[in-house]
């Protein structure tokens, strides 16, 4: 057996971009249409092409990767399908941004058609970035079949779908309440609305009653809004405004009657109990507005700044600036009665930054009411099964309430509607321009200019239509008939409105199928604290970084470690380090195996072991593998990541690391049979082999490295198959054996470690009450106890305990020598010291945490972290109590 040339570390930098090379040039992510293997499906939710790699595409990316290859493994045809989104709104404002700082134009300088050309220039020279930060981080997706939603294919997909839906009726043009960016003059859809808390006045302001001398007050966070109100509401139940039901108040400022109206909605107990209703600007005052039959008047341009519907001294003002005046001007009528100050949530643009407008205007609908209806059903029969069950009722309750659904964006970038006008504005929705100018020509029996709409659609229009519109839909072809639906969509919990209800919805509308059999909904990525990640916090972790620090394995590891279902991961760079020792271990593994041996290059790693075992502890191990690899592949299978890692972890680092590879430095002995030895180093190394397979999917980058350093084959793990276990070997072997041997080797190490014993003094151990088959197994092991515990096992039955640290096992009485080697009654000094100082602590935090008002002071995190003190004080406590009991015998 040769040994290999190995680095002193694993260099990540330079391992990933090499490997990355060759897993392209070999074309290892490919999918296979022709195969007659079963299919294995997943659709790449498509990252925004303005976008940089932050850590939840990290965890989204690694957790679809851990499919992707665990089932090339286990011999499907996978079909990882890339892509990224136009995304709209980000893009455009990029563009914009751009244009300003490098030539001083605007949009509107250029005109539409130049400015498109920017914006594709754009997106060629620099879409790309978020596609190569993927790679980096191990992406397996078949990118020769990348797609873009604003490519050819999946416009003409658009179109189609457009102009179905508009033909049956489920598209069509209304005046509606939308929510407005006055910044970038469009409609933005409830994903781009951002709810900031934030700290403003609640005003009161008196409305004076018709005929009388009475007023009725309301409270206002937005009191430029009164130029538009239509009534004032109040609950049918509220006695203090029974008597005013039905009467009018004198709108102020707008100098109109309005009237008073009851209402359930209205809540008593918020403000004053009497609301006042702008149904323009507002959605519930809208749908209020709806009930009671009221006019809807808009008050506000497309900018922000009020229109001609209120007083002219207010117009062509912004209504921030229209707010102040509002309340001057109350304050002149002696109508303003007090402000004060509150905290409330408001909505801002994602985007903009700026405040968000319900604004009342013509767009563009989709009535998905009845698409909806079959999403429901198709998740309820099972057709589509949620991971973690519990985001189903997320899925029923937004679906149930649905809304009709507006599709339309006042932007440049996008797909443009389909939809052209007449001369009298009758529309025509057509594929292309020429079917809408036949529909015309028949229409008016003659040649008439057509004008299309300037709107373009909503991004989530063409997202929603991503699994079938990527495999080539409408037209009919192999890879639709093939890889539709497609077997598992890992997604955020926070787009199973937006994306995921959406594809259900136009999936089984157009394809009469799901788009996906499962969905596993995976966490949301979080500080150390558990804080949401924002720039405004300053606690953004940025994902490049630690690749460059720690490499693609160690933040996939760590990822994927944290990633229990239903429960955020709380993620820190010191969690991404301690996984990067992690990767460490197995480099240095791999080093020693190479330094003893125990590298044969031309082991057949898929056949079954070439010798008969005859160790109790190569056969130990084995079994520890064969139930390993098991686990890890349940895991991966059931959706649970994170219980795959522990079972890599454990056996690698602890099982296999920690104690085989312990163990083989007494098997390798020159003193042992060549029998011994020449089995330990073939076994050393089909373990070692194998465990890399198991672990590929998740750690792609050193397993495959390892693997390819270790192997005459020159394949790539991804070339093979998902390892197994062929164990026909001696059934006679005893594993208790070994479970026997750390079990004392592991109490012994504790001894050391509670009295600060030196790892390389030699001990003196005596067993009494000694079992017959233990007496056998000491006999067997005896090399092993004094190479890695360090002790002579003695046969004195006569010993006293006095000057012996002791544990019990299984009714046998272990007592080690340790007179002359510490001073024990100095060592339970210290103990007891060091007992008495942690109750005292324990104490004081009690104290704390017990204390009421404390409690109510302190923010959440010092609160957690006095119990987490505690709770290692706590620890530490049973440590020195552990300690003290192995040698106080009073």
């Amino acid at each position: 057996m040769t040994s290999v040339l190995l680095s002193k570390n694993f260099v990540h930098n330079e391992v990933e971009k090499k490997l990355y090379k060759e897993w392209l040039r070999k074309k290892l992510f490919k999918y296979d249409p022709e195969s007659n293997k079963e299919t294995f499906t997943i659709m790449m939710p498509p990252p925004n092409v303005t976008g940089n790699l932050h850590l939840g595409h990290a965890l989204n990316m690694t957790l679809q990767d851990i499919l992707a290859r665990y089932w090339r493994l286990k011999d499907k045809d996978v079909l990882w399908q890339p892509g990224t989104d136009h995304a709209g709104i980000a893009t455009q404002i990029l563009v914009e941004k751009n244009l300003k700082k490098n030539n001083k134009l605007t949009k509107y300088d250029l005109g539409r058609e130049a400015f498109l050309e920017e914006v594709w220039k754009w997106k060629e020279e620099s879409g790309s970035q978020i596609i190569e930060q993927l790679k980096r981080i191990g992406a397996s997706a078949d990118w020769d079949r990348e797609r873009f939603t604003l490519d050819e294919g999946l416009s003409k997909a658009v179109r189609k779908v457009f102009s179905d839906l508009f033909k049956e009726g489920l598209i069509y043009k209304d005046k509606r309440l939308v929510n407005w960016d006055v910044k970038l003059q469009t409609a933005i859809s409830d994903l781009e609305v951002e709810q900031r808390e934030v700290r403003g006045e609640f005003t009161f302001l008196n409305y004076p009653i018709n005929n009388s001398e009475k007023f009725i007050c309301v409270a206002t966070t937005r009191p430029e809004t009164m130029l538009g109100d239509v009534c004032v509401a109040v609950n049918p139940k509220d006695d203090r405004y029974k008597e005013f039901i039905g009467k009018e108040v004198f709108l102020p400022l707008v100098k109109k009657l309005i009237p008073i109206v009851a209402d359930d909605y209205v809540d008593m107990e918020k403000g004053t109990g009497a609301v006042k209703i702008t149904p323009a600007h507002d959605f519930n005052d809208y749908q209020l507005g709806l009930r009671h039959n009221l006019e809807v008047i808009n008050i506000l341009n497309d900018n922000g700044t009020l229109n001609k519907n209120v007083p002219k001294k207010y117009q062509n003002k912004d209504r921030l600036e229209v707010r102040k005046e509002v309340i001057e001007d109350m304050k002149e009528l002696g109508l303003f009665v007090k402000s004060e100050i509150t905290n409330h949530s408001v909505p801002y643009g994602d985007r903009s930054g700026t405040i968000i407008e319900p604004y009342l205007t013509n767009q563009w609908f989709v009535n998905v009411k009845s698409m909806a209806e079959k999403a429901i059903i198709a998740v309820k029969s099972g057709k589509t099964e949620f991971i973690p069950k519990s985001w189903e009722k997320v899925f029923y309750d937004w679906l149930e309430n649905i809304e009709p659904w507006c599709i339309s964006r006042q932007l440049w970038w996008g797909h443009q509607i389909p939809a052209w006008y007449g001369p009298d504005k009758k529309i025509f929705v057509a594929e292309n321009q020429d079917n809408a100018q036949k529909q015309a020509n028949i229409f008016y029996k003659k040649e008439v200019k057509l004008t299309q709409d300037e709107d373009v659609l909503d991004t989530w229009f063409s997202s929603a239509i991503w699994p079938m519109s990527t495999l080539g839909w409408p037209d009919k072809n192999i890879d639709l008939e093939r890889y539709y639906p497609s077997s598992v969509l890992v997604t955020g919990f926070d787009i199973i409105f937006f994306w995921v209800a959406r594809m259900m919805m136009q999936g089984l509308h157009f394809m009469k199928e799901v788009p996906f059999k499962k969905v596993y909904i995976h966490a949301l990525v979080r500080d150390s604290n558990g804080q949401k990640m924002s720039k405004s916090k300053g606690n953004v972790i940025d994902p490049i970084l630690l690749l460059d620090q720690y490499g693609a394995d160690a933040l996939r590891f760590t990822l994927t470690a944290m990633a229990s279902q239903g429960r955020d991961i709380k993620l820190s760079e010191e969690r991404v380090k301690g996984y990067r020792n992690f990767i460490t271990k197995i480099w240095n593994a791999s080093k020693y195996l190479n330094m003893n041996g125990c590298i044969n290059k031309n082991i057949n790693k898929h056949a079954n072991i070439p010798l008969s075992i005859s160790h109790p502890i190569n056969y130990w191990i084995l079994k520890n593998l064969e139930a390993s690899i098991s686990d890890i592949s349940k895991s991966i299978e059931k959706f649970k990541f994170n219980e795959a890692a522990n079972v890599i972890y454990l056996f690698i680092w602890s099982t296999y690391c920690d104690w085989y590879l312990e163990f083989t430095k007494v098997l390798l002995n020159e003193g042992n049979e060549k029998k011994t030895i020449e089995e330990t180093k073939l076994v050393s190394n089909y373990v070692f082999l194998r465990i890399l397979h198991a672990a590929h999917p998740v750690i792609p980058f050193i397993t495959d490295e390892l693997h390819i350093t270790f192997n005459d084959k020159e394949k790539f793990i991804l070339e093979e198959k998902w390892p197994k276990v062929n164990l026909e070997v001696n059934q006679s072997l005893n594993i208790n054996d070994i479970h026997w041997l750390k079990s004392i080797i592991s109490n012994i190490r504790s001894v050391r470690s509670s009295l600060n014993i030196p790892p390389k003094t030699i001990l003196n151990m005596t067993i009494i009450n000694l079992k017959v088959i233990n007496s056998k197994r000491l006999l067997f092991y005896k090399e092993f106890f004094s190479k890695l515990a360090k002790v002579n096992i003695i046969n004195n039955q006569n010993v006293t305990e006095d000057g012996q640290a002791k544990f019990i096992l299984d009714g046998e009485t272990y007592l080690i020598e340790i007179k002359g080697i510490i001073d024990i009654k100095a060592e339970k000094n210290r103990i007891n010291i060091e007992i008495l100082k942690i109750n005292k602590e324990i104490n004081r935090l009690d104290g704390k945490l017990n204390n009421e008002n404390f409690l109510s002071r302190a923010p959440k995190k010092i609160v957690d972290e006095e119990n987490k003190k505690r709770e290692l004080y706590k620890d530490n406590k049973i440590k020195m109590l552990k300690a003290l009991e192995i040698i106080d015998y009073e």
